[in-house]
């Protein structure tokens, strides 16, 4: 797994998408997974569910918008915008 950016939970994908202000169509429509995926993966706790691929490429659609997934390094897990004094793109 070498190279491969940590799993994010679910926390972290509904904490990215309020950040940016999308509804879960707008990420649908973002990262191309379907509407009833996400909305599966974020009814759970923890750890992304589905396939790996699925995972990344939601992660992916979010960083573009410009997310940081923060891990859990001495504190919890988290979401932030890249830039200081970023809006969401609405």
């Amino acid at each position: 797994m070498a190279g491969n950016p940590p799993r994010i939970t679910s926390e972290q994908l509904r904490a990215a998408r309020g950040l940016l202000r999308w509804s879960q169509t707008k990420l649908s429509e973002a990262s191309g997974v379907s509407l009833p995926t996400i909305k599966r993966l974020e009814a759970e706790t923890g750890p992304l569910g589905g396939l790996n691929m699925t995972a990344a490429t939601l992660r992916r659609a979010l960083e573009d918008a410009g997310v940081v997934f923060i891990e859990a390094n001495g504190g919890g897990v988290g979401v932030r915008f890249r830039e200081p004094n970023a809006s969401p793109s609405l």
